[in-house]
């Protein structure tokens, strides 16, 4: 639907002229007083405080996930579906782990879905690498509530990125597009 021109509205000034266009959406928007009862707002976070006991179920079903996906690679190889599963698995850690409270697990997963898009080929990806990193997401997820841990899994996902880096950088130093995205900072939000 456009706008008629009685709908505009057109201020002019000495040097310039400023056009302003209704807003639609003013029509559905419902402000609300701070101490309202009814705040949407209020309630969204009510309610997410009141599922915050389920996120480390959830992370702890995530982290199964990931674990069968593996498991399934090392039984039958890198096939495509395995590839993709073991990714997903991967990068759905990735963005979930801040928002339930798992931070390192995310930086983790974030190394983890790097090696699986930027390794020419994952069969030639050592083991160990991918174990280290499906094992720290595990430790991650079950260690969460011990306030010594935390340090230590951050520092493990510093150091999982950096190895996983190196060989990255190593095996495609003769694939130029992929080491820029390398070289990139993470993306996974800080502790």
């Amino acid at each position: 639907m456009a706008n008629s021109k009685s709908d505009i509205e057109i201020k002019k000034f000495a040097d310039h002229h400023v056009i302003t266009q209704p807003n639609p959406l003013r029509k559905v928007l419902r402000r609300v007083a701070d101490d309202d009862i009814d705040d949407p707002i209020a309630r969204a976070e009510k309610a997410l405080a009141e599922m915050s006991g389920d996120f480390k179920d959830w992370m702890v079903v995530e982290s199964e996930r990931l674990s069968a996906a593996y498991a399934a690679i090392l039984a039958q190889g890198f096939s495509e579906p395995a590839r993709g599963e073991l990714f997903r698995a991967a990068h759905d850690i990735k963005g979930d782990a801040v928002t339930f409270g798992f931070p390192p697990a995310g930086a983790v997963a974030e190394s983890l879905c790097r090696i699986i898009e930027h390794a020419p080929d994952l069969s030639r990806v050592p083991t160990e690498l991918i174990d280290h990193h499906v094992k720290a997401i595990e430790a991650i997820v079950c260690e969460r509530t011990k306030l010594d841990t935390i340090s230590m899994a951050s520092e493990l996902s510093r150091r999982l990125r950096g190895v996983a880096d190196e060989y990255l950088a190593r095996v495609n130093r003769d694939r130029p597009e992929h080491l820029e995205a390398i070289m990139a900072p993470s993306i996974v939000p800080a502790d």
